[in-house]
């Protein structure tokens, strides 16, 4: 439920995706819950190898050989997308979900006009004539920044530069005003007033239209200035999961308050920049307990059993047994 009482647009309980490898089983999500409400926005954030990108690709459907989807339920508006068919996700991606991948050409066609890919994905989705299609990509590709659409609409993607496609991606993704929009670091490779200017019509549609969006990035700024919620990701699980206040300004998980210190700009001139100590660990051979306490400044005897999830007072969730924030006096479990 959300906080007003409304069915979330997404509820996401207990799902793992694990990836049945020659060396071992690769736990890359190794059970995560969380919820979206329409008009919010989740960041998704953490290292490399943490489990963002395969949670998005979880949701739709993506996740190929040997990867699958063991347990947990994707609760889209009510119904759950582990168990529908090929054909019935299908209809629901690009519509009723959009994604914007990493890659920009990962969803454009090198073959294929932008027009020509654009006015498909309206028209597989909506009964309206070609001439309206062309106008809904034209207003598409003006929001997201792109001068001269009519001369853009009828070119190749390789006369655009790599930031240029990537903003084609975008527009694709707003085109059918979809439920919700799953954004894996989709501005990473944009200038910062392009980002700007895209994070914008990101809020704007979600705001408009009630469009739920799950942001994955690593830049905490972008969360900051963008997300409402934040689920903090490592080694396949969430560690903390609360609003962006709370969360970033006082961290509970030792592995939030390390990111944050990570951010560039926090130290004084002359300083060293911070760096979380040591390296993710392998996802195929995770240590016994707390996956972080090799690295965690406060890890003692405590972390070696596995850390439950427990609620802090101010209502945030945190998977540690001694979080840098009070747990509530009962210790209630998430």
């Amino acid at each position: 439920m959300t906080s007003d009482g409304g069915q979330p647009t997404l509820s996401v309980r207990g799902l793992k995706t694990h990836f049945f490898t020659r060396e071992g089983v690769v736990k890359a999500v190794n059970g995560i819950s969380f919820d979206v409400a329409p008009g919010e926005v989740l960041g998704l954030v953490g290292e490399s190898g943490s489990g963002k990108s395969i949670t998005g690709f979880s949701v739709l459907g993506l996740v190929d050989a040997p990867g699958r989807i063991v347990e947990g339920e994707i609760l889209f508006q009510g119904r759950d997308l582990v168990k529908l068919r090929e054909d019935e996700l299908r209809k629901l991606r690009g519509s009723k979900i959009a994604m914007i991948f990493q890659d920009p050409m990962m969803t454009l066609n090198p073959v294929l006009r932008i027009d020509t890919q654009m006015v498909e994905a309206v028209l597989a989705h909506r009964d309206i004539s070609r001439e309206r299609a062309l106008e809904i990509c034209r207003e598409a590709l003006v929001k997201v920044g792109i001068a001269a659409p009519d001369e853009r609409l009828v070119s190749y993607p390789h006369q655009f530069s790599g930031g240029m496609r990537q903003r084609v991606a975008i527009a694709i993704a707003f085109l059918n005003e979809p439920d919700l929009i799953i954004a894996d670091e989709p501005t990473t490779a944009l200038d910062v007033t392009i980002q700007g200017q895209i994070l914008y019509e990101a809020q704007n549609l979600c705001r408009d239209t009630g469009t739920a969006m799950i942001w994955i990035t690593h830049d905490l700024a972008v969360v900051a200035g963008l997300a409402d919620q934040i689920s903090v990701m490592y080694a396949g699980r969430i560690v903390e999961q609360g609003s962006v206040e709370r969360v970033l300004d006082a961290p509970a998980h030792p592995y939030t308050a390390g990111l944050i210190g990570s951010v560039p700009g926090r130290n004084q001139r002359g300083q060293r920049l911070f760096q979380i100590p040591g390296m993710t660990p392998s996802l195929l051979n995770l240590p016994d307990g707390c996956a972080f306490r090799s690295r965690c400044p406060q890890a003692d005897g405590t972390c070696d059993v596995e850390p439950p999830e427990n609620r802090t007072r101010d209502g945030r969730l945190v998977r540690c047994v001694r979080p840098l924030v009070a747990q509530q006096t009962d210790g209630t479990a998430a």
